[in-house]
This record gives C-alpha cells, structure tokens and sequence, in this order.
C-alpha cells in the first residue's frame, strides 16, 4: 500500500484513510486502483464487519488530481482505463456485503463526492460541503453520481447540482436527504466511531442483504448510469472543451468553451 492510503483496523471497523493532504486529498489513478483493492480484500475477511472511508487533514476528497494527469502529459492512461478504475472504486463500495460508512470530514468534490455518496451511511462535518463542479472544466459527472444523487434528491434538484456545479453545504445535503446526517466537525469521528462500532456488532449476513436490498430497490438505473457516463465522459475526456476546461482552471482563469464537442486534433 502506498502513502496515499491508511489502513486502520479496530474491533472489525477497517478505516480507509486517503491522505494526499499537499493536493487536498485529489486522487490519482495509482490511488483509486488501490483504494478498490483494499475495499475488495475487506471483503473477504470475516473478521472485518464495517468499512469507514475519509480523508486526512482538511479535506475528504477533492476529486481527480488533474494537476498529475497534466504533468504527465496525458500518458498517465487511456480515458476507458481512468473510467474503469474509477468505475471500480464505486462498485467496490456498493458490492461490498459489508456497511460502507462516509466520514465527510472536509471538501467532497469530482469524483470524491461521487466516493461518498455510494457510501451508505454518509456523516459529514458541518464545515463540509459537496460538489460535482465537472462541467466548469468540460465534462459531465461520473462515479454513478448521476444515479446516485438523483435517486436521492430527484430529478430536478440532482439537474441543478450537476449543471450549475455549486457547493452544497452539509447541512443542506442532509436536508435534502442526499447524506444521513451532518455533525459539528469536533464530534464528527466519535460519532461515525460509535455508529462502527454498532454496526460492528450486528449481524453480519442480516445486514449484507439488508444493504443489497436497499441498492437494488433505489439504484436499478446504476448499470446504465455508469456505462453512459463512461461513454460520455471518454468522449469529453478527448475534447478541446476539457482541455480549455484544465487549461483554465490550472492557469485560474476563466474558460473560454467553444460549445462544440470538438475532439483534440491529433498534432501527428
């Protein structure tokens, strides 16, 4: 396991940590695929009865590091590749017959907001907030967001989140139904501890089926969800949009879209 991952384990609670706290806990491929593979190995231990995902320091996760992915050029990997990977990650929390509980502790946005939110118990810090800010940069929301977000707030409220790409503050998200709870960002950790350790208590199988119950009932377009995503976003991935989009953001200036889905000439 590299740096940019922590694993804890305490009386069957396994606590993932992401701590990639010099670019606000942005995760990068390498990251993603093992932060799936831990999430995958819990899973088959009976000694492990509950999962809790957070960040270190300030943030949960601000989303892709994009400022990686520009320093290599783009040869870091294929759009389907980066797509699967990320894909993995949201099916790895999902499939597990484990409980998966979100500890927000900061900033959830991209990618990371979309990690939360397949959680299925998600406490965030009243100081956090979530975001889905992918069409600002030229691309469309991925990680199941679209089917996870709207099964929870419908469709109108998940259109505004995604569209306009504003912050949604805890204690909004929790209004809306999108998080179970927001808590005062001291009592955070002890409160997701203490619902863990609950969890950890309880009956392993029981609750298995209860979770994949829960999932099949409200998450029956997931599937689709993430094969369109993947589609668009693998289209996006190769835009002149997205590359004004990046371009923009790492220069911090605004972006000048063309309103075309133009794709990046090949400069051979």
């Amino acid at each position: 396991m590299s740096e940019s991952l922590h694993i804890d384990e305490a009386r069957g609670i396994l606590r993932i940590t992401i701590d990639r706290q010099a670019r606000m806990n942005a995760i990068d491929l390498a990251t993603m695929a093992e932060l799936s593979a831990a999430i995958t190995a819990a899973t088959t231990r009976t000694d492990l009865r509950v999962i809790v995902l957070t960040g270190a320091g300030t943030a949960f996760c601000t989303g892709a590091d994009l400022a990686a992915a520009a320093a290599s050029g783009g040869n870091e990997a294929t759009p389907e590749v980066v797509m699967d990977t990320a894909n993995g990650v949201i099916r790895a929390i999902l499939d597990a017959p484990l409980p998966v509980i979100a500890e927000v502790n900061g900033p959830a946005a991209g990618v990371g907001a979309s990690i939360a939110l397949a959680a299925d118990l998600i406490y965030a810090a009243d100081s956090a907030y979530l975001l889905l800010p992918f069409t600002s940069i030229g691309l469309m929301p991925d990680g199941g967001a679209t089917a996870v977000v709207a099964a929870a707030m419908g469709r109108v409220r998940a259109a505004e989140l995604a569209l306009l790409g504003g912050r949604l503050p805890a204690a909004a998200a929790a209004a809306a139904g999108l998080i179970t709870g927001c808590v005062p960002d001291a009592d955070l950790s002890e409160q997701v501890t203490g619902i863990a350790t609950k969890l950890a208590a309880g009956p392993r199988r029981a609750l298995q089926l209860t979770k994949a119950a829960v999932n099949a009932a409200t998450l029956t377009e997931l599937d689709a969800a993430l094969a369109r995503e993947k589609e668009g976003q693998v289209e996006l991935l190769t835009s002149a949009d997205f590359l004004e989009g990046m371009t923009a953001m790492l220069t911090r200036r605004a972006p000048n879209f063309t309103g075309a889905p133009t794709p990046i000439a090949d400069p051979a």
